[in-house]
């Protein structure tokens, strides 16, 4: 025989059911809280350089120098080399702004149309006379 079950017997069945699903899904939110807790690390608990990785900063026009080279726009962020760099001359200040950009003495040559020795000795002068300007500018500033 089968037992005839009440209206109420059946909302009682049914808040249990409810009390039950939202007892496990509060488990459920408990659980991920705590796996995301886990994963989270403060910002006090970062060292300087994973700080750094994170960091974003604004950059400006002012912030560099910028210069038109076979197309590209090169960026000179610091000062230093910045002037140095202008008080090269215009063909110098070309063939070391190219080699930055990765180009060989053979390439430099083929887009200017030179030798590539000349390339070379002007590339090894540029270089040398950058980097006295930016020792003698530095020890000012000092």
């Amino acid at each position: 025989m089968k037992k005839s079950t009440s209206h109420e017997d059946i909302q009682k069945v049914f808040d249990c059911y409810c009390k039950k699903i939202l007892k496990h899904e509060a488990i459920n939110i408990q659980k991920q809280y705590q796996r995301l807790n886990n994963m989270q690390v403060s910002f006090s608990e970062l060292s300087p350089e994973q700080l750094a990785e994170l960091a974003t900063y604004d950059e400006y026009s002012t912030d560099y120098d910028t210069y038109k080279v076979m197309g590209y726009d090169v960026k000179i962020k610091n000062e230093l080399l910045s002037e140095a760099l202008q008080e090269l001359s215009e063909e110098e200040r070309l063939i070391l702004l190219l080699y930055g950009l990765g180009f060989n003495d053979v390439e430099i040559a083929d887009l200017m149309k030179i030798v590539r020795r000349t390339v070379h000795y002007k590339r090894k002068k540029g270089f040398e006379k950058v980097k006295k300007r930016m020792e003698e500018k530095q020890h000012e500033k000092e």
